[in-house]
């Protein structure tokens, strides 16, 4: 049967019909979907797991059971699972295993631009690179025939454009491999180093199988066209390239980005005037040619920055500009914002007006440094903004007005830990937990503080209060972030201790389905001064009209917060 399908939901249904039997994995754009649309097949056992290290090790673990499975992640997830994954190359598998990393060209929704072509090449394990819906289900299928063919783990690079575009696929039947029986190899499995050493030359002769197997493989293909230009590329760039410039050009499409082949490569260069490469990121591809000693061209042509697009490549080659459509009306700049009537802005605020140092996390809640608020003065990855606050104020030597923010699933991921530290190692140091009871960037995930599992059924649910004091913090407050001069209280109070503390700044998000808004409120333009405070709190629910204040009822969910902000009382419920 065709159907439409985006990217990441091919690749859930090459899991279902390759037969995965388990996926574990942590919410990251672009790779959400993946995990999403596979627990909707009752086949496969689905699962958020606290991080993406817990989810390869989960993988690593059901393979080891003898079923084929997998983890999925962004490309900045890797870098949190990469401690398994060196070593799971060595180790090798026993069912199939297949790990779904999405690279976020451009930044979409990223602090960094990494490729992770780089960790398979580092940790010496292939990777398989679609370049649309279709080659997602079928690479999907095949990185387990490979992974258990050559006793390795299989990654399957996606990105932005190829997870979230959509293209017919043919969907096929599930088949289901014959558990593998478990047999316990201390030799294989036991990474201690007298094993480790044992392990390594297997990798190398399968990489050297590997290579091999790209000289002569359904993964990598040569279009010969016109060979005054040839062209090697792969992924999203293969679809630039082909719709720009046709078969004007001769390509050679790699599918199987690690290992690269040798020989293809001589020959393809040998059949053509100019050798390119079109690769978005780093000049990987370009690399391995020139080691192969080839004359060619890539990264003198193409930015290592950002994505590419049709344009790009057109504007390379000189190919003449197509017509296209404009609006002539200029349209106001929309930066991202936190929503109307979000639970972390009432905290933001607060930290502002006490002229707070805010060392920020990744989440929504990270839209706290934009202005008008600006409360965030640096977001390096999961977790770091307690790690990052234990540092500050131990460098600094001495009290200050510093606090770290963390939402309640980063908190989970990867703050819990540098919580641990400042506990053990004693900072005076006050850690805002931002609990909006989900996990709110990625689209509403659960997570281990909600109580319910990926499936939405029942689950454990963490006690935030209870851990925090569990590992040695005493001072734990909770807060309502709609409460202004409570938030300001306790501020206050924990930043005069002398010893570490937790705030827990709690309200669901106000997009949760079951959070019910209340009736708008409406400015009073006979009470309201003009004095714009209320523009200081930055609810894009708020604007001035001529000089007055005025509510747009249509995003006004009537948390309230404003009447508290307005020193003059303009803000009113409706009568």
């Amino acid at each position: 049967m065709k159907e439409l399908y985006i990217g990441n939901a091919a690749v859930s249904r090459g899991l279902y019909e390759a037969g995965c039997q388990v996926i574990s994995s942590y919410p990251g754009t672009p790779s959400t979907e993946i995990t999403e649309e596979a627990a909707k097949y009752p086949e496969i056992y689905a699962e958020w797991a606290p991080n993406e290290k817990v989810a390869m090790e989960t993988a690593f673990g059901a393979s080891l059971s003898g079923v084929r499975s997998c983890c999925a992640m962004k490309h900045v997830g890797l870098n949190v699972a990469a401690d398994p994954l060196f070593t799971m190359s060595y180790t090798g598998v026993n069912a199939g295993l297949v790990i779904c990393v999405a690279d976020d060209p451009g930044m979409h929704s990223s602090q960094n631009e990494q490729d992770s072509r780089h960790h398979a090449i580092a940790s010496k394990v292939p990777m398989l690179e679609p370049s649309d819906s279709q080659e997602a289900l079928e690479f999907t299928k095949a990185a387990f025939q490979l992974s258990e063919e050559y006793d390795t783990p299989v990654l399957l690079r996606m990105c932005t454009r190829i997870a979230h575009s959509q293209s017919i696929i043919e969907t096929g039947a599930r088949e289901v491999p014959q558990r593998k029986p478990y047999v316990k190899d201390v030799a294989k499995y036991v990474m201690m180093p007298a094993n480790a050493i044992r392990r390594h030359p297997i990798v190398e002769e399968r990489t050297r199988k590997l290579i091999a197997l790209g000289e002569d493989c359904p993964f990598n293909r040569v279009e010969m066209g016109g060979i005054e230009i040839g062209i090697i590329t792969s992924g999203t760039c293969y679809q630039y390239v082909k719709e720009v410039l046709g078969d004007s050009v001769s390509v050679l499409k790699l599918g199987l980005v690690n290992p690269m082949p040798e020989q293809l490569i001589r020959d393809f260069a040998a059949k053509v005037d100019r050798l390119v490469v079109v690769e978005e990121l780093d000049g990987i591809i370009e690399n391995h040619c020139k080691a192969l000693g080839l004359t060619v061209e890539g990264k003198n042509l193409f930015s290592p920055l950002g994505e590419y697009s049709q344009k790009t490549v057109a504007e390379v080659f000189g190919c003449p500009e197509k017509p296209t459509l404009s609006i002539e009306t200029p349209i106001p700049a929309r930066p991202p914002m936190m929503c109307a009537g979000c639970p972390h802005r009432g905290m933001y605020y607060t930290l502002a007006k006490n002229k707070c140092t805010v060392i920020g996390d990744i989440g929504c809640y990270t839209l706290g440094a934009q202005a008008p608020l600006s409360s965030v003065d640096t977001t390096l990855c999961m977790g770091a903004s307690v790690s990052g606050l234990h540092g500050f104020n131990k460098g600094m030597g001495e009290a200050t007005k510093t606090v770290g923010v963390i939402g309640d699933s980063t908190f989970i991921h990867s703050g819990v830990t540098g919580l641990i530290n400042i506990a053990y190692n004693g900072s005076n140091s006050t850690v805002i937990i931002l609990d909006n009871s989900i996990t709110g960037m990625t689209g509403h995930q659960q997570n281990p503080t909600t109580g319910y599992n990926i499936k939405g059924d029942p689950a454990g649910k963490i006690d935030l209060e209870s851990l925090c004091r569990s590992i040695g913090i005493n001072r734990v407050r909770v807060v309502d972030p709609y409460d202004l001069k409570q938030c300001d209280t306790v501020l206050k109070e924990e930043l005069a201790v002398e010893e570490p503390s937790v705030i827990i700044s709690r309200r669901p998000c106000v997009l949760l389905k079951y959070v019910k808004a209340k009736k708008p409120l409406h400015v009073n333009p006979d009470t309201c001064r003009s004095c714009k405070k209320c523009m200081s709190f930055g609810c894009p629910a708020i604007a001035m009209h001529g000089n007055k204040a005025a509510i747009d009822p249509t995003l006004c969910v009537g948390c309230g917060v404003c009447t508290q902000v307005c020193p003059f009382g303009a803000f009113e419920e409706e009568a």
